[in-house]
């Protein structure tokens, strides 16, 4: 059964390790996570979009499908199911669906509106056995529609949402969703020791995992970040295997046209790209 996120992120924070957030598409994608996670005996975060959730016909599909696959593949590493940027009613519908995990997206209002609506959610979620993340300086890029300017987050207001009750906290540190460009100025250690002095113990989150140097990953880890969201390398490894196997006219050979045939490059070059990402998060045999 999948289970919060609270305690696998407190274990990470403790024992200076991250733990990783693989989003998933589809059904190839969280058989591949699932399957590595068990593998290397890593605990794992499924992570949900809104826009992944309705392209997948909905989350309680989503949440039948990922507790299928851990019974049916006898998965025994702890696993969350956590839905990412996460609107105020999506946070309900998740909550309501199944879900053990949510992250609150509130980065775009005022931090007054932010916290009132922070605080209803951390109402409902404690009262279920849910973990909440929440955002403060959004984070730049654009994913599934949300689109950030890579902020680096106010430490004081990050204090005032981690004061609320939230389980982990995403703090904008330069930090970007999708591909970074040549001009990145890189993370801002600054703000993220900032905000670790001002929230204390509490995991704190880096989404845009994608690209950041392994150097800047490790350093980041070491000052508190024990949640990493990984989701375009992924998705541009599947593309780049799927795009081989056609370019080579295997699809034209036999049935290789066969969905579980053509879909297997791409699945197999997501478990690629998760069994590197556990292994540098630190999190390989900590399950």
């Amino acid at each position: 059964m999948i289970v919060s996120a609270k305690e696998m992120l407190q274990k990470a924070k403790e024992g200076k390790y991250a733990v990783a957030q693989i989003n998933i598409n589809n059904l190839e994608w969280a058989k591949s996570v699932l399957l590595v996670a068990e593998e290397l005996k890593s605990p794992i975060i499924l992570g949900v979009s809104e826009g992944a959730g309705k392209y997948m016909a909905g989350y309680k599909t989503i949440v039948g499908m990922v507790n299928g696959m851990i019974e049916c593949l006898k998965i025994t590493v702890p696993v969350a199911l956590h839905l990412d940027h996460g609107s105020y009613d999506h946070c309900y519908q998740c909550i309501e669906a199944g879900f053990k995990s949510v992250m609150f997206d509130g980065s775009s209002y005022p931090i007054e509106e932010n916290i009132a609506k922070t605080k209803e959610i951390v109402a409902a979620c404690k009262a279920r056995g849910i973990s909440l993340e929440a955002e403060v300086g959004s984070i730049g890029g654009e994913e599934d529609g949300v689109v950030g300017m890579g902020e680096c987050a106010d430490p004081d207001e990050c204090k005032m949402i981690a004061d609320l009750g939230i389980d982990f906290l995403a703090a904008g540190i330069g930090n970007i969703h999708g591909k970074y460009p040549a001009n990145w100025q890189g993370l801002s250690f600054e703000t993220l020791e900032a905000v670790k002095d001002r929230v204390g113990d509490m995991p704190l989150v880096l989404h845009g995992g994608t690209g950041i140097p392994e150097d800047m990953i490790k350093k980041a880890i070491t000052l508190g970040v024990a949640k990493i969201n990984v989701n375009t390398e992924c998705q541009l490894s599947f593309a780049a295997a799927t795009r081989k196997y056609i370019e080579a006219g295997k699809d034209l050979e036999g049935k290789g046209y066969d969905p579980r045939k053509l879909l297997a490059p791409g699945a197999e070059a997501i478990k690629e790209t998760v069994r590197e990402k556990l292994t540098l998060f630190g999190s390989v045999g900590k399950a």
